[in-house]
């Protein structure tokens, strides 16, 4: 399977924040990029501007 295209870009965010998600993200065994990602997605999911990803099982 193909993986997405992405975009890069600049985000400033306040250090207290920053050291949250951090924390965040260890605890979660992902980067903080990826713990960032994740909160996005969620947010956009949950808003309804995007659609919920389907899981798969890895069968046919």
């Amino acid at each position: 399977m193909a993986k997405e295209p992405t975009k890069s870009f600049v985000l400033r965010i306040d250090a207290e924040m920053m050291e949250a998600i951090e924390r965040w993200a260890e605890d979660e065994f992902r980067s903080t990029n990826g713990q960032l990602q994740y909160i996005i997605a969620e947010a956009l999911r949950k808003s309804g501007r995007i659609k919920k990803k389907k899981k798969t099982d890895g069968s046919n």
